[in-house]
């Protein structure tokens, strides 16, 4: 017979499974939603009949969204600029991290607060000040203009990445730092030799965040480089007028949800397949860099 212990451990692993499948299910029905009615033919979406299960593959959704999305020259100027932006910001947010959490600077706790406030900050804010910098300095339409602010330390959400690794930093004892400055190691062989090397989670967890929130950048991103060169991103939020003008007139009352479904699975599948593959990184990153706030 099970004793109330045993009953009580059992309601409550029950009662933790009941909540983790429905929080399983409110995150991935959209994606199953998506996934499903991308591959549906016209016939099978206005069949009120067909809900889950079409009646066959339908592939041509993808045929045209890869045209339309340009998705080859896409993935390859969105990769380069993306992952170039990711690993700058990183660096110097390390940098950034590290001095704040391993030297006694001047005004250090004013210096984070006004970092704090900088995140906090509403990006259409200073939106028009950053046009007319860059426009000044003749950066409109170049991908510098993504690049420098990454660079400096003033990228998409750096603000974040600076913490983590505040908090990473700021956690192992200053005794390997002195040490290896009695071993004549200098500033930068310290953060590269023992800093770095201690904080590898700090690290993924920056990559992969700073990848997806510079991925998905459109707004501010899409104003600085105009026409001159289009992620996918980008591609996708003006995929109604390159399907309209690729199929010439009339081409807009042929567009239809599955298309844009599937395009949408084609511009995210990349950010998936790049979680899958860090997945377990990036879950002990997370935990130790206490983000969840454990």
């Amino acid at each position: 017979m099970l004793t109330k212990q045993r009953l009580k451990r059992l309601a409550g692993r029950l009662l933790t499974y009941f909540i983790l499948i429905g929080i399983g299910v409110v995150f991935l029905h959209p994606i199953l939603y998506m996934l499903v009615n991308s591959f549906k033919s016209v016939g099978d979406l206005v069949n009120p009949t067909i809900e889950w299960i079409p009646t066959k593959l339908y592939l041509g959704n993808y045929k045209a969204a890869l045209d339309v999305l340009e998705y080859g020259k896409s993935m390859g100027v969105t990769i380069a600029l993306v992952g170039v932006a990711t690993i700058c910001q990183t660096i110097s947010c390390a940098l950034a991290g590290y001095a704040l959490a391993r030297h006694d600077l001047p005004l250090k706790k004013l210096w984070i607060v006004m970092m704090i406030l900088s995140f906090l900050t509403p990006s259409s804010i200073t939106l028009i000040p950053k046009y007319l910098m860059f426009n000044t300095y003749g950066l409109i339409g170049n991908p510098l203009s993504v690049l420098l602010p990454a660079i400096l330390g003033q990228g998409v959400n750096s603000a974040i990445i600076v913490l983590v690794f505040f908090n990473f930093f700021s956690r192992y004892p200053r005794s390997f730092d002195e040490a290896a400055r009695l071993d004549g190691a200098s500033g930068l062989t310290i953060f590269f030799k023992v800093a770095v090397p201690i904080c590898i989670p700090a690290v993924i967890v920056s990559l992969l965040f700073s990848f997806v929130w510079i991925w998905n950048e459109t707004y501010v991103s899409g104003l600085l480089l105009g026409n001159s060169m289009r992620t996918l991103p980008m591609k996708l939020q003006s995929f109604v007028e390159e399907y309209s003008r690729l199929q010439g007139a009339g081409a807009e009352n042929k567009i239809n949800e599955s298309l844009q479904l599937a395009a949408t699975i084609l511009v995210i599948a990349p950010l998936m397949l790049l979680y899958v593959a860090l997945q377990r990184h990036f879950i002990e990153g997370i935990e130790s860099a206490g983000i969840t706030g454990e």
